[in-house]
């Protein structure tokens, strides 16, 4: 099967400052899939400062899916790189950039590199087509996220115990 390879982006609005987005987003936890409502796993592996490899396996209607992604940390820029090197995407690249919109919202910026196996070469027009429904996809992905972070990180402090009355 030949490969086939094509660019796409979104952007998402986040619910809270761009340093608090970016430190909930590479927080990285085994649960991960089930807060983008998939059903998966996530391993994580510190294999160097600000670098990290996940192995990723999720379940879907044509069975289970293995990833694996070395993702490089850039804390300063608020942005992280994300490099498949194992899985039926592999080589495809990500960046992502979380970008301030006021002292209490930020934007996360998306930049994707995907590279995929396919039953035969693409035409310009069916790239572009599988470009938008991979961008319709991951940025589902990301409003699930974004939701996440807000019932996290905007939960309402909890009430001073009350006083009982005798």
């Amino acid at each position: 099967m030949p490969l086939v390879a094509f660019d796409y982006r979104f952007t998402t609005p986040l619910p809270v400052s761009a340093d608090r987005a970016y430190r909930w987003a590479t927080d990285y936890a085994p649960d991960d899939w089930q807060r983008m409502g998939q059903d998966g796993h996530r391993r994580i592996e510190i294999v160097a400062p600000r670098t990290v490899l996940l192995t990723d396996t999720v379940r879907g209607p044509n069975g289970t899916v293995t990833k694996r992604r070395l993702v490089r940390l850039r804390p300063r820029d608020r942005a992280w790189t994300n490099t498949h090197v194992g899985g039926p995407t592999r080589h495809s690249q990500f960046i992502y950039r979380i970008v301030p919109r006021g002292p209490r919202r930020s934007t996360l910026e998306f930049v994707g590199l995907q590279v995929e196996r396919s039953p035969r070469p693409l035409t310009p027009s069916q790239l572009a087509r599988r470009a938008r429904d991979v961008a319709r996809e991951d940025a589902t992905l990301w409003r699930r996220l974004a939701r996440a972070m807000a019932s996290d990180l905007l939960r309402p402090s909890p009430e001073p115990p009350r006083r009982r009355s005798r």
